[in-house]
């Protein structure tokens, strides 16, 4: 169905560009990420990835994009629990991400914040990055999910 290769491109387009705003704050704004935000991206790449192959052979765009919309999942699961790190819930697995120095520790060259305080990419805006990854990743699962749902019970 040429609309899914369409979604497939779509998909595609939006998870390269949510690792080039990643990119650009890295490396345009010189903020190291912390070892968590470097997770945090693995699920767009592989969706990106999943979604292009996808795109290519078309017989198999729509389970790809279920796949996709999996992965997507496990990607917000990764991004809720650095919100959890932030907000206090539970601490980081990773030692380099806690802003509490062990003694005899030596202190790591990055991050520049660790991964238990929140950074503010936009000004005024209450949402942490790690909070906003959490809500574009939901956005990705409900989307794809929602245009699959739909064009099964259109079949029907």
């Amino acid at each position: 169905m040429p609309r899914d290769r369409l979604v497939a491109g779509a998909v595609t387009g939006a998870a390269c560009a949510a690792l080039i705003v990643a990119y650009f704050v890295e490396y345009g704004l010189h903020m190291a990420p912390c070892e968590l935000c470097l997770i945090e991206r693995w699920p767009y790449r592989l969706t990106a990835l999943v979604a292009v192959v996808g795109f290519g052979v078309p017989r198999l765009t729509r389970p790809l994009l279920a796949v996709a919309g999996l992965v997507m999942l496990a990607g917000a699961g990764v991004a809720f629990f650095h919100v959890g790190v932030e907000t206090g819930w539970w601490p980081s697995p990773f030692p380099e991400c806690n802003s509490v120095l062990v003694p005899g520790q030596p202190l790591p060259l990055i991050p520049a914040i660790p991964c238990d305080r929140p950074v503010f990419l936009i000004p005024g805006l209450p949402l942490s990055m790690a909070a906003m990854d959490l809500c574009l990743a939901a956005a990705f699962v409900i989307g794809i999910s929602a245009y699959l749902l739909r064009t099964v019970r259109s079949f029907r």
